[in-house]
Formats: C-alpha cells, structure tokens, sequence
C-alpha cells in the first residue's frame, strides 16, 4: 500500500471530456495540437458511439489545454477527478475495497499512461468524490493534485 497519505485534493486534477465528430483522423488533430504546444497528455480514453466520440484526457497544462480547445474548435466539458497513486498492480484492489466500504459508486476509470515521478495512477470518476478521496487516504493512498501531474 502507498506510503504517503493525503485529504481530498485543494488543487484537484482536472479532466476534460473533448467532444468530437466520429472521423478519422480527429482524435490525431487534437492530440497533435496540444504536443505542437507541449502540453502532454498524462491519462486518456476514448467512448465511441456511432456518430461521435467523447475523448477524457488529463493533461500537465491545463490552461493552456482549454485555451488551445477554445481556439481550435474543440468543444468541451472540464470536471474535478479522483487521481491516485499505485505502487503496484496488486494495490488495485485495495483502493477498490476502500471505495466499496464507503459505499461509493464508480461511474468510470482509466490509468494514466505516464507520470512524472514514475509511479502507476488510475483516473476515477465516482459520485462523492469527496468521500472518495477520504477513504482513499485512510487506507494510505495518495490522491494526487494537478500539481503532482503537472511537469
């Protein structure tokens, strides 16, 4: 279990869901728009359905992130998630278990492709995050803020 024990995060990590048309190609203009202006994308995960696509990404420069989306045409909708901390695979089920005895519902999850400080760190959207993150922390792992993630 994660060593380091934090509350519910005063900077939370923020997520965007990127509303864009199901074409070919469109995931690549956004992904390459914001390397083009080094903002790297540290967690992703696309929903398809038949006419368009809701791509989630979590990013190191927010700011700049929705400033690009707003003058690029991407339209957008930005929330607070739940970021926390692995050491390993095998500390997955305990976060779960934490969740489960505080009765929170996941609405969805998704790892991050890379961090900063090399560690392994799942995205999860419930409906309390607040408990959440307590939980979370009285189980010994750590929720990440945006500056954790942010380079």
């Amino acid at each position: 279990m994660a060593a380091q024990t934090s509350t519910t995060p005063q900077d939370p990590v923020k997520q965007f869901s990127v509303f864009a048309e199901n074409r070919v190609g469109r995931l690549y203009d956004l992904t390459s728009l914001l390397k083009k202006h080094n903002v790297h994308i540290m967690a992703i995960t696309v929903l398809d359905t038949t006419d368009s696509s809701i791509i989630r990404i979590i990013v190191d420069d927010p700011d700049k992130a929705r400033e690009l989306m707003v003058s690029n045409d991407f339209p957008y909708a930005e929330c607070s998630i739940l970021a926390v901390e692995f050491g390993d695979e095998s500390e997955l089920s305990d976060a779960l278990a934490a969740l489960l005895e505080a009765e929170i519902n996941i609405h969805y999850v998704y790892s991050f492709i890379r961090r900063p400080a090399e560690r392994s760190a799942l995205a999860i959207n419930t409906e309390d995050p607040d408990t959440a993150a307590q939980a979370l922390a009285n189980r010994g792992f750590k929720v990440l803020q945006q500056s954790d993630i942010s380079r």
